[in-house]
């Protein structure tokens, strides 16, 4: 199939603040999967603030991650030479296809005489079941997939260091249908969203949550203002959401009350596939209410403001 990409611009000299501004020029590998939803630090309306350069300035929760992850890089890319036998090298570019001048590919490593790439991932040791046997989380598949439509790859291999001490690798074959897809939605998402300046719909992410409280964290003080009937459609299904939760508390409560009553004093019980504990423990708190009351200059040095803005609803008179 032969390696058809452009080259959108050279990163060998690029400044990482230039390299960001590139990355708003079209739709990368890692966001194709924020875009299908599969990538939980980041969602759809997320990518579209910063493409169009409206994202605030917040400290990702991921970044200490992230940037063990750029550090690890190389190691990675070294030890599934050694292990595989396959040379890789750098691709110091921005790569661009020739098509669809949105789809963009900044790859860790490609295969040196093979139409192949690897991607070069860390991961927590508390994530290794998603890569037990022949599983690839969701989003790093279609990041692969991204870039193979790109370059038109015929494969992409993945290597993943997994807490420090366990190194796996596996390898990706180029999927036709997959790549289609990817390509109908990120089209969507740049031509009927970035370009035409239309937000995607918020979701219920906490990446989206993050997002809203960056861009709006105070309120201003007496503001008021008229909302339509969408609001009210909006509230109707938060009631209802609300009236399921609390019926499904109450089942939760019901089925834990009656295993406690099983228990009765015993610690611990054995059923015919699970093990149930119902142990005493205590917990040590301070009496806020008392120490303010107490010893105030020692409340005031020790309390701290939090911020917040709760939203609330009540029938309209």
């Amino acid at each position: 199939m032969g390696v058809k990409a452009q080259v959108l611009s050279s990163t060998a000299d690029m400044e990482h603040k230039e390299w960001l501004e590139s990355r708003k020029k079209g739709i990368g590998g890692s966001d194709a999967a924020s875009i299908a939803g599969l990538n939980k630090w980041k969602s759809p309306m997320v990518v579209y603030m910063e493409k169009i350069g409206e994202a605030p300035n917040t400290e990702p929760t991921n970044e200490e991650a992230a940037y063990w992850g750029n550090v690890m890089e190389a190691t990675v890319a070294q030890e599934f030479s050694r292990r595989t036998g396959l040379k890789v090298r750098k691709r110091n570019a921005i790569l661009q296809h020739p098509e669809h001048e949105w789809m963009l590919a900044n790859v860790d490593r490609l295969i040196v005489g093979k139409n192949e790439g690897l991607e070069c991932k860390t991961a927590s040791e508390y994530l290794k079941g998603e890569w037990d046997g022949e599983e690839i989380p969701g989003a790093y598949l279609l990041q692969c997939q991204h870039y193979m439509a790109v370059t038109g790859a015929d494969a992409w291999w993945i290597a993943v260091l997994i807490g420090g001490n366990k190194f796996v690798y596996k390898k990706i074959d180029r999927d036709e249908e997959l790549i289609a897809y990817l390509i109908d939605i990120e089209k969507e998402f740049w031509e009927g969203r970035v370009v035409k300046q239309e937000p995607p719909e918020i979701d219920g992410s906490e990446a989206s949550s993050e997002l809203l409280k960056a861009l709006y964290p105070q309120s201003e003080p007496e503001s008021e203002t008229d909302l339509d009937s969408d609001t009210d459609k909006l509230i109707e299904g938060l009631q209802q959401v609300k009236e399921e939760m609390n019926d499904l508390n109450t089942r939760k409560k019901k089925y834990e009350n009656q295993l406690k009553q099983i228990l009765g004093t015993y610690e611990k019980g054995f059923s015919n596939h699970y093990v149930i504990t119902y142990k005493s423990q205590e917990r040590r708190t301070v009496d806020s209410k008392r120490l303010k009351a107490e010893k105030p200059d020692l409340y005031d040095e020790y309390s701290k403001v939090s911020s917040s803005r709760p939203l609330k609803f009540k029938e309209a008179k």
